[in-house]
């Protein structure tokens, strides 16, 4: 008999799922890598994603929720057929790990080319999400652009659907800079986020308007995604507000 129960609890153990890293959010980091973005833009963008990950505001808002940590991948998108990742999943819980995550963000040579495919960057974004190992209380799209234009592939409506309807927030960062192409002459580009492109619920965009002010809009970005709480991260932005 005990050799049967011993053998059953085997089998149920080896064909039981493994069970996967229980995280307080899984982010997805989606950085505009189109044709716009030369490539001193790219390492312009990842050094802002690389200080602000390991600012103690951002570690503040990591570390102070239910689990203490955050599943991340950066990723550069640009065609329907060109989201290269740049970081693959993470585990941020600390300065040791955020510190790797920048280390890794900086050495990886540029892949991603083309013209605005904003719909096939966040059904991808959606595809790492429910493949990765991670079970994050929250998940979230956070897509970096210089323009709503979609130039091939699915459509912004199409693919902002499919996403919000998964359960899934997407955010914008809004990016305005010289150094990221400047603004839009045709259109309104946080009006375009808002009506087209963000989606579920709390979702936000940022503005960044000059490169002065791209690194602190990403650390505002990151604060207001990772923590739980809205009282949380208005403490954490006035802290940032104050070293500045």
């Amino acid at each position: 008999m005990r050799m049967f129960l011993a053998v059953v609890a085997c089998f149920l153990f080896l064909s039981s799922p493994a069970r996967s890293d229980e995280v307080d959010l899984e982010l997805v980091l989606l950085a505009d890598a189109t044709g716009s973005i030369d490539d001193g833009e790219i390492r312009f963008q990842r050094s802002g994603y690389a200080e602000a990950i390991t600012d103690p505001s951002v570690l503040s808002a990591i570390t102070g929720n239910v689990h203490g940590k955050i599943a991340l991948t950066y990723v550069e998108w640009a065609d329907m057929a060109s989201q290269h990742v740049v970081v693959d999943w993470m585990v941020v819980d600390g300065m040791a790990s955020a510190r790797d995550f920048a280390a890794r963000l900086m050495d990886v040579p540029r892949e991603a080319y083309g013209r605005n495919a904003i719909g096939a960057a966040l059904l991808r974004g959606k595809d790492l999400i429910d493949t990765n190992e991670h079970t994050g209380l929250r998940r979230v799209i956070d897509l970096s652009a210089d323009s709503a234009n979609n130039w091939n592939g699915p459509t912004i409506a199409e693919a902002r659907e499919t996403v919000v309807s998964s359960g899934i927030v997407i955010n914008g960062l809004a990016v305005l800079c010289r150094h990221c192409s400047g603004r839009p002459v045709a259109y309104d580009l946080e009006d375009r986020f808002y009506r087209d492109i963000i989606g579920g619920p709390a979702a936000f965009v940022v503005t960044a308007d000059s490169p002065a002010t791209f690194a602190d809009a990403v650390r505002k970005k990151l604060i207001l995604e990772i923590a739980a709480r809205p009282a949380d991260a208005d403490q954490l932005l006035n802290q940032l507000a104050q070293r500045r």
